[in-house]
This record gives structure tokens, C-alpha cells and sequence, in this order.
């Protein structure tokens, strides 16, 4: 099981305003410290994490934040509106489009995915699969 997930980031708080425009509303909770960001899926006390927490950092070893070809994280939300509503949000935070919102042929039916680039070039996806919404066949 992946316990979590971290990006590069040389400007902390022009990410903060990106990830901020997409992960608290997917439930995250931010933590911030003199090592970067932190978000969080809530957990009650004593039980073990089921989603990834998602790390915004510089690089340890003082190198400037690259992105990695074919690298990409995606997080998943509860509807086809919300991913609409997170990418233009993200959109207005500093990011760039790399996939408007909506179905891929190459995809199941119901996988609605957007598609997009923080302000360091980090590819994120934005997606939902809920079975009670349209379909691509629809």
C-alpha cells in the first residue's frame, strides 16, 4: 500500500495556493512546517490510513524541484461537477491545463478525468468514477 506521495516544489507558498485550490475540498487537511506541506486524509484515533497523505517539499538534498517525465498523481473526487469546479480552481491558482475535463476514449466510461500542471510542472489528475453519473456512451 502507497503511505505516500511527494512532489518538488522551489516556491512553497505559490504551491500552497495551488494545492489549496484542489485538496481541501477532496477532504485533505494541511499541515504546514519549516519542511513544506502536508496534507491529509482526517483518521479517527487509532486507525490506520487508508489514502496516501500527499507531501509538497523541497528536495532534501538542496537541489532545485524537477519533474518527472511520466510522473503523475491523481486524486479522485466524488463527482463529475467537482473535477470540473477543482480544475478550474486549480486553473486560477497558477496551474496549467494539460487535459480539459471530461471522458477519454481510451478509458472506461465512467472515468471522468482533468488534467493538469502545478506551478513546478508536477502532472495531477483529477478524476471520478461514480457509477450514478453519465456515462462516455450516454
Amino acid at each position: 500500500m502507497i503511505a505516500y506521495v511527494t512532489v518538488g516544489a522551489n516556491d512553497i507558498s505559490q504551491a500552497k495556493r495551488f494545492y489549496n485550490a484542489i485538496l481541501p475540498s477532496l477532504g485533505y487537511a494541511l499541515t504546514e512546517n519549516h519542511e513544506g506541506l502536508s496534507y491529509s486524509l482526517p483518521l479517527p484515533q487509532g486507525e490506520t490510513p487508508v489514502f496516501p497523505d500527499f507531501y509538497v517539499k523541497p528536495p532534501f538534498d538542496g537541489q532545485p524541484a524537477s519533474v518527472g517525465n511520466g510522473n503523475m498523481v491523481a486524486f479522485e473526487a466524488p463527482s463529475q461537477h467537482v473535477v470540473r469546479e477543482l480544475h478550474t480552481s486549480a486553473l486560477k491558482a497558477g496551474g496549467t491545463n494539460e487535459g480539459d475535463p471530461g471522458f477519454r476514449e481510451a478509458y472506461s466510461p465512467t472515468f471522468y478525468v482533468a488534467y493538469l500542471r502545478d506551478p513546478e510542472g508536477n502532472k495531477i489528475a483529477l478524476f471520478s468514477s461514480n457509477p450514478n453519473e453519465p456515462t462516455r456512451d450516454e
